[in-house]
């Protein structure tokens, strides 16, 4: 798995971005790190997108087993293991809350998590996957594309860092990293999740995700962190705002 990292300490901080997206959606919260963590922080790209190695299956927990394989070599026996996760990554948090796949962690943070799935949204996904990747002409339009598809139109511009691992190139011209077949992880059992957790669990979300209600997130935790007026892609949008919540953490 392709991974970035930095600060010192025993704790460690697990970022685990969304659906489509790469750790590279974690820049502005990691360029805050310094001032806002005492520890260290570990930035991945899930399976099948980014820089790192597609798989064979891409359900909830084969993510949840690669990514505790990924960061049981940076745990410190003296050190607190926080997952910050963001809609799958989030999903991906409840899962390794379980204690099944070799991880326990201190506290698991998840944004933005979708609640509600009709079944059209399944299906629809279940298309996704069994079709190839769109090629374009030019990497403009690939990362034009990846904006659309990771939330991130109209937050960040379509020449910035956070976009340059979602898009690829090939023999046949340029496409999104994302391997299509990790459209088809299917609808989480986020409640069987939640009730099986062995740590704190602490979900939040923007204000104005399109996605998620925050009525649907304290369906699950009544508790819920409104991190204010802001999109699905809150660490983007304010990750200030999300430091704020993250220093909840006692």
């Amino acid at each position: 798995m392709y991974t970035e990292q930095g600060g010192e300490g025993p704790d460690l901080l697990v970022l685990l971005h969304g659906m489509g997206a790469t750790g590279a959606v974690w820049s502005p919260l990691c360029a805050q790190a310094s001032a806002q963590w005492r520890g260290r922080w570990l930035a991945l790209d899930l399976p099948g997108h980014g820089a790192s190695d597609r798989q064979p299956s891409y359900a909830i927990g084969q993510h949840a087993a690669t990514v505790a394989r990924a960061v049981l070599p940076h745990l410190q026996p003296e050190g607190r293991l926080v997952v910050l996760g963001h809609s799958l990554g989030g999903v991906i948090g409840l899962a390794l809350a379980t204690g099944w796949f070799g991880v326990v962690p201190h506290a698991v943070f998840a944004a933005g998590i979708k609640v509600a799935w009709s079944d059209e949204e399944v299906r629809r996904m279940e298309t996704l996957a069994t079709q190839p990747a769109k090629k374009f002409a030019t990497e403009e339009e690939a990362r034009d594309r990846y904006l659309k598809v990771s939330g991130l139109a109209g937050i960040v511009d379509v020449t910035a860092p956070v976009v340059a691992r979602g898009v690829a190139q090939d023999a046949e011209g340029w496409r999104l990293a994302m391997d299509p077949r990790a459209n088809a992880v299917g609808k989480p059992p986020l409640s069987e999740l939640v009730g099986l957790a062995r740590c704190p669990i602490r979900l939040g979300q923007g204000r104005h995700d399109a996605l998620v209600t925050l009525e649907q997130t304290r369906s699950l935790d009544p508790e819920a962190r409104d991190l204010g007026p802001h999109g699905h892609n809150v660490m983007v949008e304010a990750p200030a705002a999300v430091w704020d919540w993250i220093a909840s953490l006692s």
